[in-house]
């Protein structure tokens, strides 16, 4: 579906200079990624080996009623189904059943609803399914090649000058031989009958596969080798034993058997390879803990996280994992959670602060109540968004998709001419025989079919991992394509909140007591430069001063009385109300930059002038990363525009900072589509990049949407892409995955079609007459490598590494020891005895790195390992007869 044809919800308000409080943004660290979307069937299909059968099962499913899309993906062996608007799913579901089993393959518990996807316990069942199955193939490969090592002896032992046991080389055992090699092959075939059983099924069905080239060319080979020991018997029994030496050089039962075995290794280290590409989104299916624990009656109880219900108090201490989504009722505490949102810094979080379920508490001890569980979390959606990724296709795939629908019954075309034309210019059986079966063997349509989702399922993977989440490989494959980079300015450029950015005091040396008293007075008021004040004042250490008779006056500015003086903070006309003359600070250029100056003094009295004490300036800071990210996109031959409703003043101070190309202002939420619209036609394609509702419409328009992570659910549902971090610098590294990912899809391709162009010739016949030819084994052996190769191509990708932000946030293994520093406050200690006994005691205990205990402090200095919790270090110190007055 064009995404000019999604229906957005309507838009509300234009961007504005000042952000809502602090508190609301905190609230909400990381929106649930939601979408209308039609209803979409997700199944499981089984019996798919090559490209030319999920073509096959697509083109079947595309022709019921009420399917409106389908996608077939042969790496996961899984097909995505869009319903026609109005479809009954539950017989939509069984028709499309149907016509799977009808095409010759099948759908797995086909009576199971169509599970939602990001059901990590799930998951997790169907990889271990997988790793049975994987160790199942080991086992009976193994078997193949034990039995394959003598008959491969028996067959070639001769021809090479080895010497067999038991006279089987000699020449009046010729028949013994063949009939061993025989009894050795069969066993072989046997344990890989699956080849023949699929291959002739779809050979049935009339959609051959790449088993039905495999079994054709064993097959023939088995028959031309059981043909040959009858007649080695007839002319042995006519005692002809030249005819029987000339027919045991034509045997071939161990190519038979070699062939199956050859594919079924190359088959193997496919599914290996194959393992490899989910490993990011495995990872993060494991990591929500098994269980949570809960407050109920005042008391902690161990449930399930699945038992998890909303509104349940979960209790968080140091060193556990969150196992839902929820929000902090009392205490506080830092969080990691790199492996959600790539953000490798500790998150510290506070009364009304969202926990996200899957993130380590690294230190604090908290209470949370659950809002978000099961398929709701943002887990369980981030997996569900990057199940859809993986499970739609790049357009850059159509051409793969439509060579393969042909592609198996023109290689058995050219196998059947390559065995008419050598018969008809008399070569031997064998000889034609020989060039048809290597045209069957090496032609496999797999190499095909696996080298666009391979590269999408590891990019969107490695995305996964840094908090990059595509919503479909189409947004993977256009993004590359863009040309023109369109930024809303607050909340994506800038930090969207004001922030005190510098002092301007009217002496030297009053810079302390002017950020006191306005923190004083603001302490006291609603207003959003109120915060930005006080949050300043806080990061300095400065103490709160006690105001009384607080006053304040809409659209001016406010007062109050501190001790025995009254002071105020306020615009230009505010300040000269109180007193004072704004002029005699130079800051005509700071609001010229679009900056806000808050004007504070000590209000005048009785007609006596106040006292100016200087000005606050205070804006919406530019995102620390944003220059240099936006420097990065340009490098890439990428214009930017910054598209704001702001007013012009601002953004083009704004655009100026950032090194934008354009900067368009005072844009109505409508007007931003419209824009976007204008570029589009001037023949750009566009990435618009927002976070807010009035960002949706464009969003949508563009080529590619982008959404920041903290933005709106309308923002993110309208999105391509979701950026979970507030960091234009994971936009560089999108832009950069898309492309390392284009480019590895393309490079699958060009040696999946070189592989075939060239090989068919050559296993053909066509360069016999320069000496250039195929044996079917060393045929078999290279159709196996190849789709073993363009797999192992793919997984490059996840070595990628952005130009910005350094290395990928590890989730696929244990995180690297931390620590913390504690101090325990001891009272009871009264000599060097008792600070012996409490440092011996606390150095005794697991995760304790290093303990100084000071007598004349009365406390203990401990540094330890996260898991380590207060509790454990109070009852060591409290077992010993001293008490813990606090744990800091």
């Amino acid at each position: 579906m064009d995404k000019k044809d999604q229906t957005i919800a309507p838009a509300t308000a234009p961007d504005t200079a000042v952000a809502a409080p602090e508190a609301s943004a905190q609230t909400e660290a990381v929106c649930p990624i939601t979408a209308a979307e039609p209803e979409t069937l997700r199944m499981a299909v089984s019996g798919m080996t090559c490209a030319a059968c999920s073509a096959r099962v697509e083109r079947a499913v595309a022709e019921v009623d009420g399917v409106d899309a389908v996608s077939v993906n042969l790496l996961k062996n899984s097909m995505s189904v869009t319903a026609a608007p109005g479809a009954d799913t539950a017989a939509l579901r069984a028709d499309i059943v149907r016509a799977v089993e009808r095409a010759g393959y099948g759908v797995p518990d086909a009576n199971a609803p169509a599970g939602a996807p990001g059901n990590p316990a799930a998951a997790i069942d169907a990889d271990a399914e997988a790793a049975k199955a994987l160790q199942a193939d080991y086992r009976r490969l193994i078997t193949s090649v034990v039995l394959l090592i003598p008959l491969f002896a028996i067959a070639m032992g001769p021809m090479v000058g080895v010497t067999l046991p038991f006279g089987l080389g000699n020449p009046e055992n010729r028949l013994v031989s063949a009939l061993l090699q025989l009894f050795l092959a069969v066993p072989i075939l046997f344990l890989e009958r699956g080849f023949f059983i699929r291959g002739f099924k779809a050979l049935w069905m009339r959609a051959p596969n790449m088993d039905s080239l495999v079994a054709i060319g064993s097959g023939a080979s088995l028959l031309y080798g059981l043909w040959v020991i009858l007649a080695m018997a007839h002319a042995l029994g006519l005692g002809d034993q030249e005819m029987v030496a000339h027919l045991a050089h034509s045997l071939y039962l161990e190519g038979a058997a070699m062939i199956v075995t050859l594919v079924a290794v190359g088959k193997y280290l496919e599914a290996r390879a194959k393992g490899k590409t989910s490993e990011a989104v495995a990872a993060l299916l494991k990591l929500a803990p098994p269980t949570a624990v809960v407050l109920k009656d005042g008391k902690e109880t161990l449930v399930n996280r699945d038992d998890v219900v909303a509104g349940d108090v979960l209790v968080l201490r140091t060193g556990s994992t969150v196992p839902v989504d929820g929000v902090i009722l009392t205490g506080t505490g830092t969080f990691d959670e790199s492996a959600m949102t790539g953000e490798s810094r500790p998150q510290e979080k506070a009364e009304g602060n969202t926990v996200l379920g899957a993130t380590l508490v690294t230190s604090g001890h908290m209470t949370a109540r659950a809002t978000r569980v099961g398929n709701e979390t943002v887990l369980a959606q981030i997996i569900r968004m990057v199940d859809e990724a993986t499970s739609s296709k790049a357009p850059v795939a159509r051409l793969a998709d439509q060579v393969s629908a042909v592609f198996v019954p023109f290689v058995i075309g050219v196998a059947l001419l390559s065995l008419a034309i050598w018969l008809l210019i008399g070569a031997t059986f064998e000889v034609a025989l020989t060039h048809a079966v290597a045209v069957l063997v090496i032609s496999c349509p797999c190499a095909l079919g696996l080298a666009t989702p391979t590269a999408v399922m590891v990019a969107t993977g490695a995305g996964a991992r840094r908090g990059i989440l595509f919503k479909n490989a189409a947004a993977l494959e256009h993004l590359r394509n863009t040309t023109h980079v369109v930024l809303d300015k607050t909340g994506t450029v800038t930090s969207g909140k004001p922030a005190v950015v510098g002092l301007v005091p009217k002496e030297a040396g009053l810079e302390s007591p002017l950020l006191m008293i306005a923190a004083a007075l603001e302490s006291k008021s609603e207003h959003p430069l109120a915060h930005a004040v006080t949050t300043e004042a806080a990061a300095k250490n400065m103490a709160p001063l006690p105001v009384e008779d607080f006053r304040q006056t809409p659209g001016r500015g406010i007062s109050a009385r501190i001790g025995a003086k009254t002071y105020f903070a306020g615009n230009a006309r505010w300040a000269a109300d109180c007193g004072t003359n704004p002029k005699d600070l130079e800051v005509e250029a700071f609001e010229n930059r679009g900056e806000t100056v808050l004007y504070v003094g000590q209000a005048g009295s009785e007609g006596a002038p106040g006292t100016l004490l200087g000005a606050i300036r205070v804006a919406d800071p530019v995102k620390p990363d944003s220059k240099d990210a936006i420097a990065a996109l340009k490098r890439m031959g990428l214009r930017v525009t910054i598209l704001t409703g702001d007013e012009k003043r601002t953004a083009e101070t704004v655009g100026r900072d950032v090194g934008a190309d354009h900067v368009i202002a005072g844009v109505l939420p409508q007007e931003k589509a419209q824009h976007v619209d204008r570029l589009q036609s001037e023949g750009e394609r566009v990435l618009m990049v927002g976070d807010g509702v009035n960002d949706a419409p464009a969003l949508a328009a563009a080529d590619v949407g982008a959404a920041i992570g903290a933005g709106t659910d309308v923002a993110l549902a309208s999105a391509d892409v979701v950026l979970m971090k507030n960091s234009l610098a994971d936009l560089v590294a999108a832009v950069e995955l898309s492309r390392a990912a284009i480019r590895n899809i393309r490079q699958n391709l060009f040696w999946a079609f070189a592989y075939n162009t060239a090989g068919i010739p050559v296993a053909a016949g066509v360069f016999a007459g320069a000496g250039l030819s195929l044996n079917p084994m060393i045929a078999a052996a290279a159709m196996s490598l190849s789709s073993v190769s363009v797999v192992s191509n793919a997984l490059r990708l996840r070595r990628f590494r952005p130009s910005m932000g350094g290395a990928l946030p590890d989730t696929t293994t244990p995180k690297e020891k931390q620590t913390m520093k504690k101090t325990i406050r001891i009272e009871g200690m009264h000599c060097g005895n008792c600070t012996g006994r409490v440092q011996k005691a606390l150095a005794a205990l697991p995760g304790v790195e290093s303990v100084e205990v000071s007598l004349e402090g009365k406390c203990a200095t401990v540094v330890v390992d996260i898991f380590v919790t207060d509790e454990i270090l109070k009852s060591t110190v409290e077992g010993l007869g001293f008490t813990v007055t606090a744990i800091e």
